[in-house]
């Protein structure tokens, strides 16, 4: 292919990892610990759970803003994006338009209830609005899915790290942890979110030198596109509807605004974040530059695996043997790139170490939240001092960094780290999403119906998740990459199996989970439902609680939306049909509260930002929050 320049292939990229890399990488690790220090030492020192796991609740737009960004958008990304557009074209590129749909739902639908309750755990609504047995249910999914998740977005940049430098993978997963959660420990919500705002520029910088001196190596993005257009790669117009394609036009739409509202509107980690905002108008101009800092992200990265196969067109990394796994395609990039450029290797890995302490970081603060709120304090005492409420958060979040660390070894065992992370988060993500949704717009649900729609959702969303990774182990399920070459690859001797023409599939080789083995019998053949795409996961979880608790919260006695607390459902009337006559958005409000009565508490018993349900009425915009309870002596 005219423009390749194979022949300056480097395959012993470890030499370059100097002295000045390791510099740039410390520099970064020493600037995140920093920042929990000072804010140990300075301002309200962490000694509140108010300040510790919600920053005061005093946060600027701007930090929450780059906070939202950096919790999602980590090593996952920077390695797994690129190497998802490497080998199966640029279909995955369209979620950015899921982001369009994903943010208005966040800022209109699912923000306003957090935000007026004034919550610090999330699945505090869940009992407000259906039992306490749900919030447990809710608690306890939420902490499985974060620990997970957090175990593979460490080993991501770690085996990064081992590709370009030779350090041991499990040096770097103890850097990563022993950093993180010192910062977060030490320096609170407060550190966690000012070092994402550091990191995330990090990642931008990395990102950008490198894919852009890609870029111009290649000739440009027209030389790009044209080699990535002659193996089909450029390709945007699937529209093929079946649920088993694995990206479609359909599935990265519809099942990527799913996916992602299930981040943004109920996430502990991104709800606590904006909820972390001054005021509800930051927290949505946060979310609203939070949609532009994740578009530019993911297009980059996109790009940037574009840029990746056109740099080895003509001898596939990954059929030649000289990488393990996709997710080591964009370190070795860049050691062939810029290895040569003292610093810049250095930067690279910075920004992956930088993704995966963003998000690592946010993961543990917001697993203490959910501990202390939804476990310690209903179950050993609500009466606990503040003091010692902050030191219960710390020794959590400590004892979370302790259990991921050892889920790393989990995580090892995993093919493509982005797919991996998107199942997880639509296999325990997608119910989660489901129960506040059926509490958020369906007023007639009750708290039987919950319970029953989330334990349904949850056994059916494993058996599907578990049953496909069976399959694909057993080489029953297959995902065609596109084409391409070995004709350039230096080594032909390696190459002496593969007879076949170059630009047809390449055979397998070990390096991931999602390849195809030669089918054993037809009667061991798995269920058709375990080809569904992984993107429409977060969809069947959401859609199979809704489903299963309407009908049970039907046959159980369904809730009166007439005595319902207005301020935990949203009013749909006014939001979703907005551009209805009066009398149909009036209809669509359902009565919901029409003759509720609120419990009226003791002054004494109002605690600091908590709704006084006194002054509910039925509209919830008349909702007020006591945002400043002094003692007067």
């Amino acid at each position: 292919m005219e423009g390749s320049n194979t022949s300056t292939i480097n395959y012993n990229a470890e030499q370059f990892f100097g002295w000045a890399d390791y510099l740039v990488f410390v520099g970064m690790l020493v600037i995140s610990a920093i920042i929990g220090i000072y804010y140990a030492c300075f301002g309200a020192k962490q000694n509140t759970t108010s300040e510790f796991l919600m920053a005061g609740r005093n946060m600027g737009t701007f930090p929450v803003a780059m906070s939202l960004i950096a919790s999602f958008m980590s090593a996952i990304t920077l390695l797994g994006t690129p190497a998802e557009v490497y080998q199966y074209g640029t279909m995955y590129w369209l979620i950015v338009l899921a982001f369009f749909l994903v943010m208005p739902a966040t800022n209109y639908l699912y923000m306003p209830i957090f935000y007026e309750l004034h919550v610090t755990s999330a699945y505090e609504y869940l009992e407000l609005r259906f039992s306490k047995l749900v919030r447990c249910l809710g608690s306890a999914t939420f902490t499985v899915q974060m620990t997970l998740y957090m175990a593979v977005v460490v080993y991501a940049p770690a085996l990064a790290l081992s590709q370009v430098t030779g350090i041991h993978v499990y040096v770097s997963v103890t850097a990563i942890f022993v950093v993180c959660v010192f910062y977060t420990v030490v320096g609170g919500m407060k550190a966690v979110m000012w070092t994402d705002t550091v990191q995330v520029i990090i990642m931008f910088i990395s990102m950008a030198v490198v894919v852009f001196k890609g870029d111009i190596d290649k000739g440009g993005s027209a030389a790009v596109w044209a080699i990535n257009q002659e193996t089909d790669r450029v390709e945007f117009g699937d529209f093929d509807t079946s649920p088993a394609k694995r990206h479609s036009v359909w599935s990265l739409i519809i099942g990527g605004y799913f996916t992602w509202v299930t981040i943004y509107g109920v996430n502990q980690s991104q709800v606590q974040r904006y909820l972390t905002a001054t005021t509800m108008k930051q927290a949505r101009n946060a979310v609203w530059i939070n949609l532009v800092g994740l578009v530019a992200l993911i297009s980059l990265c996109c790009y940037g695996g574009m840029v990746i196969f056109a740099r080895y067109s003509e001898c596939d990394l990954l059929t030649a043997g000289f990488i393990a796994k996709p997710d080591q395609l964009f370190p070795r990039f860049v050691m062939d790139t810029l290895g040569n450029v003292p610093g810049v290797p250095g930067l690279f890995v910075a920004g992956i170490f930088s993704g995966a302490l963003s998000t690592v970081s946010s993961g543990l603060n917001s697993l203490a939240a959910i501990c202390l709120e939804d476990f310690v304090r209903p179950f050993c005492g609500r009466e606990m001092d503040d003091a010692r409420a902050t030191s219960i958060s710390k020794f959590i979040a400590l004892g979370f960094g302790a259990l991921c660390f050892g889920l790393v070894f989990v995580a090892a065992q995993l093919g493509n780290v982005l797919e991996a992370a998107l199942s997880i988060f639509g296999i325990l993500g997608g119910p989660l999403l489901g129960v506040f949704t059926l509490g958020m717009f369906f007023p007639w649900a009750n708290s039987i119906g919950a319970a029953a729609g989330l334990l349904s959702s949850l056994l059916l969303m494993l058996w599907i998740g578990v049953g496909t990774q069976v399959a694909k182990a057993q080489g029953f399920i297959k995902v065609p990459r596109k084409p391409v070459s070995f004709e350039g690859c230096p080594f032909n001797s390696t190459m002496a199996n593969f007879t076949s023409s170059t630009t047809t599939e390449f055979p397998t080789i070990g390096f991931d989970t999602t390849t195809s083995m030669p089918l054993g019998n037809e009667m061991d053949k798995p269920l058709d439902l375990y080809n569904l795409s992984y993107m429409w996961y977060s969809a069947c979880g959401c859609m199979t609680v809704i489903v299963v608790g309407l009908i049970v919260s039907a046959f159980t006695g369904p809730q009166n939306p007439r005595k319902l607390n207005p301020g935990l459902v949203c009013n749909t009337g006014n939001t979703i049909y907005w551009f209805l006559p009066k009398k149909a958005k009036e209809f669509l409000r359902f009565h919901v509260g029409d003759e509720y009565v609120p419990e009226i508490k003791p002054k004494s018993d109002i605690k600091l930002g908590e709704i006084n349900v006194a002054f509910s009425s039925s509209n919830p915009d008349d909702l007020q929050t006591i945002s400043n309870v002094r003692m007067q002596t």
